[in-house]
C-alpha cells in the first residue's frame, strides 16, 4: 500500500471559497456545525430500534421462530441505523465539540461487534484521503469475489458479479465481526497505522477482545441460555441480523463511489494525483435521493456524500441545507457534481458500473487471474 501519494499542489481557490461560504452560512444561522436536538432524537432512536428488540427477543414474549427472527431482522435494521446515524459521526468527530462524547458513541461500533479503531483506519484515513485510489482506498481494494475498481485483478467469476454481488454485501457485518477486525488490525499494525493513531498494537489487541467477547456473550450465548432454542437456532437469527445490517450499509456505501460515472484516478510513476485533495473527492463521490427526506434521515445523510467527503467533520443533519451552497459553488469553478435523482436510479447505475467492472479488461496490462 503507497501512502506516500500527493495531491496537485494549488488550485485552492475552489475549497477556500466553499469553505467562506460555508463557514458563513453557521454564522449567519447561528447554529453549531455538531449534532442538533433532531440528532440527539435520532440517537435515541436507533439505540432503542436495536435493543428493544434485543430485550424483547431474550425476555421470551415470542415463542414462535418466526417471531423471533423477525426481532432479529429488526436489531439488524438497528444495527444499520446505528453506524449509519451514530456511530459514522462520532467518530469522524462531528458529533460533538467534546472528545470524550465523540468517542464514547464512537465505540458503540465495538458494542454492535466492529472495533472503532480499524473503522478509523480503514474509513477516516484511507477511504477518505484516497478516494477511489486502486490499492489503497480499502473499500474498493481487491475482495476476491467482487471486483470494485479498474485496476484490481480480473477473473471469470467478475462476468456475473452484477448478480451475486447483493448477497455478497449481505456478509459484510458478519465478515467484520469474525474476520475482517482481526485481519485488519495486523495490517494497520504492520504497515506502521497503529503508531499514527497513537496507539499501540497492544491496547488494540486487549479492545478488541474483550468487545468480541462481550458481543458474542449478549448477542449469542445469552439467547442460547434463556430461550428454548438450539445453537444452530440462535445462529440462523444471528445472520440474519446480520445479513440485513450488512446489506442496508452496502447499498448505501457502494453507490457513492462504485458508480456508472465515477472516477477511479491513478497516480504518476512519481506517486502525484492529477487533482488537489478537495476536487479529487468532486470526481470521485456520487450523491443520490436528495428528495427522499426519511431515506436520509435513516442513513445519516450519507446520500448526500460529496458533502460528506468534503466536511467530512460537520455533522450530518446540516448537508441538506449545505448542498445547494456545494453544488452552486462546484458549477462556478467548472468541476463536477455528480448526483442521482432517485436511490433506485443509483443502484441501477451501480449494477451498470459493477456489471462493466466484471467485463474481462482488454489490455494486456491487466492482470487476469483464471
Amino acid at each position: 500500500m503507497n501512502l506516500n501519494l500527493k495531491f496537485a499542489p494549488g488550485k485552492a481557490d475552489f475549497f477556500s471559497t466553499l469553505s467562506q461560504r460555508v463557514n458563513s452560512y453557521f454564522k449567519t444561522n447561528n447554529i453549531e456545525r455538531t449534532a442538533n436536538a433532531e440528532m440527539v432524537v435520532k440517537t435515541i432512536f436507533m439505540f432503542s430500534l436495536y435493543f428493544i428488540p434485543y430485550f424483547v427477543l431474550i425476555s421470551g414474549v415470542f415463542t414462535s421462530l418466526w417471531g423471533m427472527l423477525g426481532l432479529c431482522l429488526v436489531i439488524g435494521l438497528g444495527k444499520a441505523g446505528i453506524g449509519l446515524s451514530v456511530m459514522h459521526d462520532a467518530n469522524h468527530g462531528s458529533y460533538s465539540t467534546k472528545n470524550w462524547i465523540n468517542n464514547l458513541l464512537g465505540i458503540s461500533l465495538n458494542l454492535i461487534g466492529g472495533h472503532a479503531l480499524n473503522w478509523k483506519v480503514q474509513h477516516n484515513v484511507l477511504h477518505h484521503t484516497y478516494t477511489n485510489v486502486h490499492d489503497v482506498d480499502e473499500d474498493i481494494s481487491p475482495r476476491g469475489v467482487l471486483r470494485m475498481a479498474p485496476g484490481s485483478p480480473w477473473k471469470p467469476m467478475h462476468r456475473y458479479q452484477h448478480l451475486y454481488a447483493w448477497f455478497f454485501y449481505g456478509l459484510l457485518t458478519f465478515v467484520w465481526v469474525i474476520n475482517k477486525d482481526f485481519s485488519r488490525l495486523i495490517k494497520y499494525q504492520q504497515e506502521g497505522l497503529l503508531k499514527k493513531q497513537k496507539t499501540t498494537a497492544l491496547k488494540e489487541w486487549l479492545i478488541v477482545i474483550a468487545s468480541k467477547i462481550i458481543y458474542i456473550g449478549y448477542i449469542f450465548i445469552i439467547p442460547l441460555m434463556l430461550l428454548p432454542v438450539t445453537w444452530w437456532q440462535v445462529l440462523i437469527g444471528f445472520f440474519a441480523m446480520h445479513f440485513v445490517s450488512g446489506f442496508i450499509l452496502a447499498i448505501i456505501f457502494q453507490p457513492a463511489h462504485v458508480i456508472d460515472g465515477t472516477e477511479y484516478p491513478v497516480a504518476d510513476e512519481q506517486g502525484n494525483l492529477e487533482n488537489n485533495w478537495a476536487i479529487h473527492q468532486l470526481h470521485t463521490t456520487t450523491n443520490f435521493g436528495h428528495k427522499n427526506r426519511l431515506l436520509s434521515w435513516y442513513v445519516g445523510g450519507l446520500n448526500y456524500q460529496v458533502e460528506h467527503h468534503l466536511f467530512p467533520t460537520i455533522c450530518h443533519v446540516h448537508y441538506r441545507k449545505l448542498a445547494p451552497i456545494v453544488e452552486q459553488t462546484a458549477k462556478e469553478f467548472g468541476l463536477p457534481y455528480k448526483s442521482k435523482n432517485t436511490f433506485s436510479q443509483a443502484m441501477v447505475d451501480h449494477a451498470k458500473q459493477m456489471k462493466a467492472l466484471g467485463v474481462k479488461p482488454a489490455t494486456e496490462s491487466s492482470l487476469t487471474i483464471a
